[in-house]
This record gives C-alpha cells, structure tokens and sequence, in this order.
C-alpha cells in the first residue's frame, strides 16, 4: 500500500531513485542537491537499498562515473547544482551520444554571481541543448514520481536517452510538503529493470565513445535527433501508465490550472507554480479573466501541445526564471521557444515575458498581480507594450 507523509524535495527525489532501484550512484556535495545524496548514502548504508555508492572528486568525475556505469548496463542516478552542473558541461554531449539512460537530478541554483541556492533556472537551461530530456516538478510529489517516470521514458528501446529531473533549489528541495510513497511492487511493475543493449561485454568486447572521423559526426547528431521524435509518444504513454497504475493525473506535457473564460495566462514552470496558482485564485476573485499554464516538459519541447493551448488567450505573459543576453527578445529562453511555436498559428496570443525569480528570489504575490495589470492591458490591445520586464525595477513592475 502507499505510505502518507510529509517531506522535502530532496528526500522524495532519493525515495524516488530508491524505489527506481538505482544500482550505481555517483555523488559530489553542492547545495541545495546535497541532501538527495546524504539520504541515499544512508540508505545504502542501512541496507535498505542494494547500491553501490561512489563518490567522485568533483562533478565532472561524478557524471563520468554514471557514464561508465550505465554503459556496463547498470541503472545509474546523479546531480548537482549550479556551477557543479556547468562544471560537468563535458560529459553531457558524450552520455546522450552514447545513448546511455544515465539520470541526473538537479536542484537548481543561480551561476556566480551571486550564486544563492533558490529558483534561478539558469545552470540547467545553458545545458538544454545537450541531448538530454529536461523537465522541471513542481512539488515533492512531482519530483518522485518523475524520477521513476523519468526512467520508464528514458530506457525505452526507441529512446535511450539520458534525463535531467529538476527541482527548484529550496523552494521545492527543503520545503516539505505531502507526499504518496508507491508502493515498491507496484513500481517494479511499471519500471522493468534496465536493459541496455549495447552495453560492455568482456565476451564481446567494443569500444564506446572513441575519437571518430569528422564525417562520422552527422549521423550520431541525426541519430539522436531521430530519437527526440520518437520521445513524445513513448512520454505520453509512461505519464498515461503511470496515472493508472498510482492514481495520479499528471498531463504529459502542459498542465492547464483556471483556464476556462481566460483572457490571459501566466505561462511558467517549477516551484513558483505555487505561487501562481494562489494569484490566479485571488485575482479571479476580483473578476479578472487570468489562468496558468504549467509547462513539464523542456526538451522535447512540445510545440503543437503549446499552439493548442497557449492560441486560445489574448495575451500570455511568459515568467523566465533564467537568463539568455543578448538573445532574440533581450529576455530568458522561454519566450524564443514560445514565440518560435506560435509563430505558424493563425491565432497569436500578445507575449511578452517577466524576468523574475533570478538569483533564487522570491516571486512575490504582490508581483505576480502586477504582471496581471499589464497582461490585461495587452489582452485589452491585442499588443503588448514591450517584449521583456524585469521584475521589481523600474521598467513597469
């Protein structure tokens, strides 16, 4: 049966690895992930999970040690967290050329300067293009169950992909809330054991990973591309199986919250979803036409699910909690991906985005029925008045 209890994101994401029967862990300490890994090296200690725990010199070691171990067909699971993240930049290509289902769980925090622990999605959005499957949880809950999910996705014969599961750093991986253990049969039900078919075998020795000719290039890079294709199907059916089998009901890949009779919508992901969801709920109280939409998924970034969803609203107001300078709209990297989805749709929404959240701040309800002011005078226009704010400047929040 199900356990009930309460605990923070670092503890459910190391219940979820258990659960996930990981065989190989490789670890190095970075706030605020540390706590993931405290917990497992304890519960290997204990006996309560059949693991090997090793820990490594620094995170590029780290990451190369789930590289070789997945590669030998074990089930590997590590993180990090800002500059350990960016520090592993390396191995990431590598791992997902290898096409090796390696996990890594991150708990997000902003690059130096300043470098606090909290919301900032930076460390991970630099990495996005790597060839790994990216989405961020929202609360505890979402962080286990996405560990286990994020294994069934992964290790499917037309994936082999490696997976960033994120967390927001603090606000989602030291702050407790409830959270619906699975039982571990149940578990291993859905998630089979890891079966990697090209993995080492001194019976049939091979290399992995050599130096290889520059025209030898294209057809690996195509290779994965082909499998980020493939991604999309096989998500929807390990969210579908799982919702039957726990009784969850997480949508694959854009979570609509008061959507119905919206004018406008914040467009957002991660731990500040919370937050929203208290602002939607007062500001429709007071008769404003505003909803949420949650995005799960990064990479594969769902663009015909984003057209649907977001083309239906006047104006959507894009929060980044991540940096792109110089980009396309002087902004974060949501709003390129946003904008660069709509832009085929006959109904085009106004976007404009709000820069908030950096360096692990606070979204504050306060700013949050700010940015529904100027949403409501773009869905009034059908304009916005400029296509990036920064959150508690001078520049119109």
């Amino acid at each position: 049966m199900p356990r009930e209890t309460v605990m923070a994101g670092c503890s459910a994401a190391a219940n979820g690895a258990k659960l996930a029967r990981v065989e190989v862990i490789s670890s190095y300490p970075i706030r605020p992930y540390t706590g993931i890994m405290m917990e497992l090296s304890r519960m290997v200690a204990d006996g309560e999970l059949d693991a090997e725990f090793v820990h490594g010199e620094g995170e590029h070691a780290q990451v190369s040690i789930a590289q070789g171990a997945s590669a030998s067909g074990a089930r590997a699971y590590t993180g990090s967290s800002g500059v350990g993240v960016a520090y592993a930049m390396e191995v990431y290509s590598p791992i997902s050329g290898g096409r090796y289902p390696v996990q890594m769980t991150i708990a997000d925090r902003a690059y130096d300067p300043p470098g606090d622990f909290g919301s900032e999605h930076t460390d991970v959005m630099s990495c996005c293009d790597q060839g790994w499957i990216l989405g961020w949880a929202e609360t505890p809950q979402e962080i286990l169950d996405n560990t286990i999910m994020y294994y069934k996705i992964g290790e499917n014969p037309n994936v082999m992909l490696p997976q960033w599961a994120v967390q927001d750093g603090y606000f989602v991986s030291h702050i407790p809330g409830k959270v619906s253990i699975p039982d571990q049969k149940a578990v291993d039900e859905y998630l089979p054991p890891y079966n990697c078919p090209h993995a080492l075998n001194p019976k049939n020795p091979q290399n992995h990973g050599p130096q290889i000719y520059p025209d030898q290039g294209p057809a690996i890079d195509l290779q994965r591309a082909q499998a980020f294709l493939n991604v999309p199907k096989v998500i929807e059916k390990a969210v579908a199986d799982y919702n039957k089998q726990f009784g969850r009901s997480y949508a694959p890949f854009i979570e609509e919250y008061k959507t119905d009779g919206a004018d406008y919508v914040f467009f957002l992901m991660g731990g500040h979803c919370r937050t929203a969801r208290f602002a939607v709920d007062h500001l429709r109280k007071q008769g404003a036409k505003v909803g949420m939409v949650k995005l799960r998924f990064v990479r594969p970034w769902p663009t015909e699910r984003i057209v649907e969803v977001l083309s239906k609203f006047k104006a959507v107001g894009v929060i980044e909690s991540s940096t792109s300078y110089g980009g396309a709209m002087k902004g974060g990297k949501l709003q390129h991906e946003v904008r660069a989805s709509l832009y085929d749709s006959p109904k085009q929404p106004a976007v404009t985005s709000f820069m908030a959240g950096l360096g692990g701040e606070v979204i504050t309800l306060a700013e949050f029925y700010n940015m529904a002011k100027i949403l409501d005078t773009a869905a009034k226009k059908g304009k916005v008045d400029q296509y990036v704010y920064w959150v508690g400047f001078d520049n119109g929040i």
